[in-house]
């Protein structure tokens, strides 16, 4: 979409305006999905008046600015979800979907990975950082995402990447060339809803210049709920973490080292006996993702926006060990909403395209972009030029089995939930799709184990445990359904 400008209504209404196609879309997909998991009408009424209560205070901790831009995109949401809330509170209501999916379920464990290079380690000194978004909400609402150009009327203009009817930001970069990524931790449940990680983000991006102002905004908001913060600045030529939860607050910096690694967990002092975080370390796959990201920047000896989106494009393991496709120890997953690549000195950002990290890097330079003349239109602003081309693996007939294991997996749970019988020949079709992956043998052992054959569960439920299993939990859950067999088959 082009750029907007203004004060935060006109900004709201502008962006409103530009992308209300997508907003339309995105609530619907995202309802869908809530309707998914939640296919109950009681429980769908009980959920509604939940965050009715659980949201009762957020206004209080969103800046008044926001609120007003929000009420002005709120102008173009649809009335079709009116019976859940007025399309304001609605709206506002979404902008901390993340975080009460985040502290509720731990969606934010699906994982996101990031890193940032600087002097001697990228090619031509200045700094680098590439990340990518893995938060999913089903496959509809990664279908579309919005690269939003915004020039406020107090502040600095920026970027931001996020999706239909959003202001906060999820990734983005300012015209001072500070960059702002997020990257989940887990957290407890917190009792009521305070500023949105995504508003937080946006203040950052919005007023600050550099890394010791960025930290200032990060202290002076309540969040609830634990998220690392890379701040990438081209002032200080370096990036942080900003490592943000309920009641503790770090900030970590490396030493010695022109590089930094972001996974899902805390790495500053603060955090070091953080029993949440140490849970994180021990039983996610987030420490995983941290040591092939290290693996990755070590083979080359200087990184970049090539070799960036081609570490960000990784899907194997420690030492090149085939995970199967989706899995969520893979620096890509194939399923990030986004991945984005900066230079902050240059100002230029690539945005990648559907789908997954696997299509064309779109390139965008902020002076050109913030110089023409085309403010509240949707003039062209990319820099096709220097765009990154799509990955050829997206053209593989591999990735087209991966796409055909994605459909098989959702028959495959269909059939474990509701107890139907697949039809003869379909759970080894379905694991041919994805050989590699563990959880195709685990899912024919939980098929086959409520089905009464434990034999041949049994026989799954091993070959399962000879794959990369995604967390130590899984692998405990196997072996819990393999000491059930074992007594049934005495």
């Amino acid at each position: 979409m082009g750029a907007v400008e203004g004060d935060p209504y006109e900004r709201g209404m502008l962006s409103g305006a530009l992308a209300q196609d997508l907003i339309l879309y995105q609530e619907e997909a995202f309802m869908s999905k809530l309707k998914e998991i939640v296919p109950s009408k009681f429980k769908q009424s009980m959920l509604r008046q939940f965050l009715k209560w659980y949201n009762r205070k957020l206004y209080l901790h969103v800046p008044n600015e926001y609120l007003a831009e929000i009420y002005g995109v709120s102008q173009y949401a649809s009335k079709e979800y009116d019976y859940v809330a007025p399309p304001y509170l609605r709206s506002l209501y979404l902008h901390a979907a993340h975080d009460i999916g985040h502290a509720l379920n731990d969606l934010s464990m699906v994982g996101c990975t990031s890193f940032a290079a600087w002097n001697e380690k990228t090619q031509d000194g200045s700094l680098l950082i590439a990340r990518n978004l893995d938060f999913y909400a089903g496959d509809e609402f990664a279908e579309n995402k919005v690269v939003s150009f915004v020039k406020p009327d107090t502040g600095y203009a920026f970027m931001s990447v996020v999706w239909g009817g959003m202001i906060g930001s999820l990734s983005g970069m300012n015209v001072q060339g500070l960059t702002v990524t997020l990257n989940s931790g887990k957290s407890d449940i917190p009792l009521q809803a305070k500023t949105p990680i995504s508003i937080l983000a946006r203040e950052i991006l919005q007023y600050a210049q550099n890394i010791d102002e960025a930290v200032a905004i990060a202290k002076k908001r309540e969040v609830f709920v634990s998220e690392s913060i890379m701040v990438g600045s081209a002032q200080d030529d370096k990036a942080v973490l900003i490592e943000v939860s309920p009641n503790k607050f770090g900030v970590y910096e490396v030493k010695n080292s022109s590089q930094l690694i972001c996974a899902n967990h805390f790495q500053s002092d603060v955090y070091k006996d953080d029993e949440n975080n140490n849970y994180t370390i021990a039983n996610s796959h987030s420490q995983y993702r941290y040591d092939k990201m290290t693996e990755l920047l070590e083979a080359e000896e200087k990184v970049d926006v090539n070799d960036a989106a081609a570490i960000m494009r990784n899907t194997k393991g420690l030492e090149g060990l085939q995970l199967g496709y989706g899995n969520e120890k893979a620096i890509n997953q194939l399923l990030a909403h986004h991945s984005v690549i900066f230079k902050p000195q240059q100002q230029m950002v690539w945005v990648s395209a559907n789908p997954n990290v696997l299509g064309e890097y779109v390139a965008y330079n902020l002076k050109d972009i913030f110089s023409k003349p085309h403010i509240n239109n949707q003039g062209t602003v990319q820099q096709s030029a220097l765009n990154v081309a799509a990955d050829p693996f997206v053209y593989s007939q591999t990735y087209k089995s991966y796409e055909q294991y994605r459909k098989d997996d959702r028959l495959m749970d269909k059939a474990i939930e509701s107890e139907e019988i697949l039809p003869l020949g379909f759970v080894k079709t379905y694991q041919l799709h994805n050989p590699n992956l563990w959880i195709v043998y685990y899912k024919a052992g939980v098929y086959n184990y409520n089905k009464g054959y434990y034999a041949a569960a049994k026989a799954e439920f091993e070959k399962a445990l000879t794959k990369e299993i995604t967390t130590m939990p899984d692998k405990e859950h196997i072996e819990e359904y393999l000491k059930k067999i074992n007594k049934k088959l005495k």
